[in-house]
């Protein structure tokens, strides 16, 4: 028998993939909804001014030295130690993750559309930071639209955003650096999640099975897991 009562109890109503905000109905259909997509477009549009800010020498330079230190006559300045700039201003900083989303996103028009390629070399960071925000801006809309991993790209962004922020405002939070995949066997296979450690934290914890590694035992341990499963 028909129930319509039932079946709108069972009915969920749609949400942003990205928020989780329920949908409006103009925006039925859509993967992310307008306000995420206006604020990713926002963080877009200031992050060559801020990439710019961060690759200047200023910035680079910025407390890697005491005023009260003493000189020694070099010309030669010394290594910079915010390892936080360098990181987003050097190779695999934000030009290649935008470029890694340019990439995902012309992958994904391409199914439809054989004419899209793979984005083109950019230049040096300096370069390809405003080239690639361009493009992002450019399908923004068609991305919350229609592409159904815009929620990570959208994170991702808001990532950059606020690390390229923090950097600038001196903010700095002790940094992660990537230590291997989990080595951990579940039911369905190998974990495989990328660990991260903190010079914060003596822990070290996988954030697909919860498993933690509490001190430099656990993490000896961890290693001889992982060159097992390797």
């Amino acid at each position: 028998m028909h129930n319509p009562t039932a079946e709108a109890a069972d009915y969920a109503w749609p949400t942003c993939t990205a928020c989780g905000r329920e949908l409006w109905h103009t925006e039925l259909g859509r993967q992310a909804c307008r306000p995420c997509e206006e604020k990713t477009a926002n963080r877009l549009r200031e992050l060559p001014t801020l990439f710019a800010q961060l690759n200047t020498t200023a910035a680079l330079m910025r407390g890697a030295r005491r005023p009260d230190a003493a000189t020694t006559g070099s010309r030669v300045p010394p290594i910079p130690p915010r390892l936080e700039v360098l990181s987003l201003v050097a190779a695999g900083g934000v030009a290649s993750r935008l470029r890694d989303i340019e990439d995902a996103w012309r992958a994904d028009l391409r199914r439809t559309d054989p004419q899209w390629t793979m984005a083109p070399w950019r230049g040096n960071p300096g370069e390809a930071v405003p080239a690639h925000v361009a493009f992002l801006i450019n399908n923004t809309p068609w991305a919350c639209d229609s592409y159904e991993s815009i929620d990570q790209d959208i994170e991702e962004i808001r990532q950059l955003y606020a690390e390229c922020t923090a950097a600038l405002s001196g903010d700095r939070k002790p940094g992660r650096v990537n230590v291997g995949l989990c080595p951990i066997v579940l039911d369905d296979g190998p974990c495989a999640t990328q660990l991260t450690a903190s010079a914060a934290s003596h822990c070290i914890r996988c954030g697909t099975c919860g498993t933690e590694w509490a001190d430099m035992n656990a993490w000896r341990e961890l290693r001889r897991a992982q060159e097992t499963a390797a």
